[in-house]
């Protein structure tokens, strides 16, 4: 099985069935069907906490990548996405977007994380939200503002 998706949010059920076929579809898209990678669905706490462990940030945030290989991508096993819910709805409806569009944006996302795309320097951010936006057909999470000015 190249994707393994869990909910370990209350009201995650659903959200992984979907965010499953969505995961497949991107590793076909991008040339990487005999990839494998897991998503974990969580709660603002547990990401946080993730988030305060790995990056030294106290504080939510909508996904992590943990890559596995060296360099990313390259190994059969792609890594770890854990996509906060709680963040993806709220976010959701401050902006005015589908909760559903918000978890795909945060699942291309990190997956081109664990692909080895960064958005350290803007040319890097706008090349990520461009393949983003490719994968999910709609404005990327990142480089969007810069895409628009540059």
């Amino acid at each position: 099985m190249p994707v393994l998706v869990r909910s370990e949010h209350p009201r995650g059920r659903a959200a992984a069935r979907r965010l499953r076929a969505r995961a497949l579809a991107f590793l076909k898209l991008l040339g990487k069907a005999d990839r494998e990678l897991s998503v974990v669905l969580v709660t603002d706490r547990a990401i946080r906490s993730l988030n305060r462990r790995w990056r030294g940030l106290d504080r939510a945030t909508d996904v992590l990548s943990f890559p596995l290989g060296e360099p990313p991508g390259s190994g059969p096993l792609l890594g770890d996405v854990v996509i906060s819910i709680d963040t993806a709805v709220r976010r959701s409806r401050a902006e005015g977007r589908d909760p559903t569009e918000e978890l795909d944006r945060y699942l291309a996302h990190g997956f081109l994380h664990l692909l080895g795309y960064d958005h350290e320097r803007p040319a890097d951010a706008v090349r990520m939200a461009k393949k983003e936006e490719d994968l999910v057909r709609s404005r990327g999470l990142v480089g969007a503002s810069l895409a628009r000015s540059g």
